[in-house]
């Protein structure tokens, strides 16, 4: 049953990292407005994500504004926002495929090989939707430290990593280790499915005593 917890345990770290690709995708906070240099002005904090912006004041009081078109964002936030959701959507799919394949499923019970390699496809899935949601993050993360660094970018208009970024990286690399345990114990052993070969006996080859 070795085999089994090490697939349920991978099965665990990629679900959460599925969870966790969610919950960055749907936060506003992946950039957050920097206080360096002369930008000291703690009344209001100004938060950007992929679907909308935040202005918090100090009162408590939080205005967004979603964004109205799509073709006017940049083409980080564009190619940011597939790739979330392209990882999102594969690690549903891997979450199905992988079910099917566990040890402790009775799905495909009867073909112990194939429903190993249907547990390796699943990992192999998980793996890649932990590589776009880390493409996404990354991607989205050094454009903010290249404006960041810019001279040409207004002190009062810098930003810096907002919490959603953190909870990308953590969940793709959850994905990655999940995907990666899911992989790694589905080792081809063939011992598994098949009987052992007896030469065949040679007693009493024929011959009656009485």
């Amino acid at each position: 049953m070795a085999n089994a917890g090490v697939q349920l345990l991978g099965f665990t770290l990629a679900f959460l990292g599925f969870i966790g690709t969610i919950a960055s995708t749907v936060m506003v906070e992946w950039k957050a407005s920097s206080y360096v240099g002369d930008n000291i002005i703690t009344a209001q904090a100004m938060y950007e994500g992929l679907w909308k912006s935040c202005v918090w004041q100090s009162t408590g009081q939080i205005q967004c504004k979603i964004y109205d078109s799509l073709l006017q964002l940049p083409g980080n936030i564009q190619g940011t926002r597939g790739l979330m959701l392209a990882s999102i959507l594969l690690s549903f799919i891997s979450m199905m495929v992988a079910v099917v394949g566990m040890k402790c499923t009775t799905c495909m019970a009867e073909q112990p090989k194939q429903k190993d390699k249907v547990a390796l496809a699943g990992g192999v899935v998980f793996i890649i939707a932990g590589v776009l949601a880390l493409a996404g993050t990354s991607w989205y993360g050094h454009r903010i430290a290249q404006d960041f660094y810019s001279p040409f970018t207004p002190t009062n208009s810098r930003y810096e990593f907002g919490s959603a970024l953190y909870v990308g990286w953590g969940a793709a690399c959850l994905s990655l280790i999940g995907g990666g345990f899911l992989c790694c114990n589905c080792s081809g052993n063939g011992s598994s499915g098949k009987a052992p070969r007896y030469p065949p006996s040679s007693s009493a080859g024929g011959r009656d005593y009485v």
